[in-house]
């Protein structure tokens, strides 16, 4: 992940890196929130079926491209759609995580700002979840897809969604896939300087097209989280700090002129030059 990167500053500022233990217990904890939140918006099927129409219709009438568009292009080779279905299960959290734990040790700074607009993002997703269930296309009778993860494997949802305990397959909206792919290129991006930095837009790029191709989420998915992590970074702008420059010199002191000195006894202080000394002694 840091190969070939320039850093954005100097040297890591260590006196930005928080606690280890606190951000192992704070992620830890988020991301048990974040799981049984997704838990307690299971059961409502119908709402979500029909939320998965509405959004259906939505789409077309403002005249979005079909996703069957993209699944098409997938499944006119088995192993394609194979290696789609693989990125989906097991590209997410990993990457994910390792992007949070490059830039504690190496960019303690952007560590911060980044982990503060994925847990705004994270939240905000909850809420939707609960507000809106939806079921996702593949699961869709009207929008004619495969689950290719059922069809081709690998999955990681049960054959049965409404009694699935291990996730909620109707959290459709928003994407959390593709708005922490976004999030992880452009902390990449904001965090190094080298020219081959905004490759990490493939990630995203490729998200989206895995998460529509293999009928995970709709695009208004993506488009709904896009527009949560825009309104995330307008609140959570990332704080410059202004770098340091290693060879850069201490500021020298400015010596002081000396100040006279103070009589004692109302007279003036009498001054004398090395050359009144001088004659002087050519007197005697």
């Amino acid at each position: 992940m840091c190969a070939g990167s320039e850093p954005a500053d100097q040297e890591p500022d260590s006196s930005a890196r928080p606690p280890l233990v606190r951000e192992l217990l704070l992620v830890v904890g988020l991301f048990v929130i974040y799981k049984l939140g997704r838990q307690a918006a299971n059961g409502h099927v119908e709402e979500a079926y029909r939320n998965a129409g509405n959004v259906w219709d939505f789409e077309r009438s403002v005249h979005l491209p079909g996703e069957g568009t993209v699944q098409n292009l997938l499944l006119h080779n088995e192993t394609l759609i194979h290696l789609a279905n693989t990125y989906y299960a097991t590209v997410h959290f990993p990457a994910t995580l390792l992007f949070l734990v490059w830039l504690y040790w190496r960019r303690p700074r952007h560590y911060v700002w980044s982990r503060r607009i994925l847990a705004a993002l994270t939240g905000a997703a909850l809420a939707l979840h609960l507000l809106f269930p939806l079921a996702p296309p593949r699961l869709l009778a009207a929008a004619g897809l495969v689950d290719t993860g059922q069809v081709y494997g690998p999955t990681v949802y049960a054959a049965t969604p409404a009694t699935d305990s291990m996730a909620n397959q109707f959290a459709a909206m928003p994407s959390l896939h593709f708005g922490w792919a976004v999030m992880v290129a452009v902390g990449l991006i904001v965090a190094t300087r080298t020219r081959w930095r905004w490759l990490w837009l493939l990630h995203p790029l490729i998200t989206l097209l895995v998460i529509v191709g293999t009928a995970n989420h709709y695009w208004l998915d993506s488009i709904v989280v896009s527009a949560l992590l825009a309104v995330a970074f307008a609140a959570l702008p990332l704080k410059r700090a202004v770098p340091v420059r290693a060879n850069e010199p201490a500021p020298t002191a400015v010596p002081r002129p000396a100040e006279p000195a103070v009589s004692t006894g109302g007279a003036e202080p009498q001054t004398h030059s090395a050359r009144s000394y001088a004659s002087s002694g050519t007197r005697r």
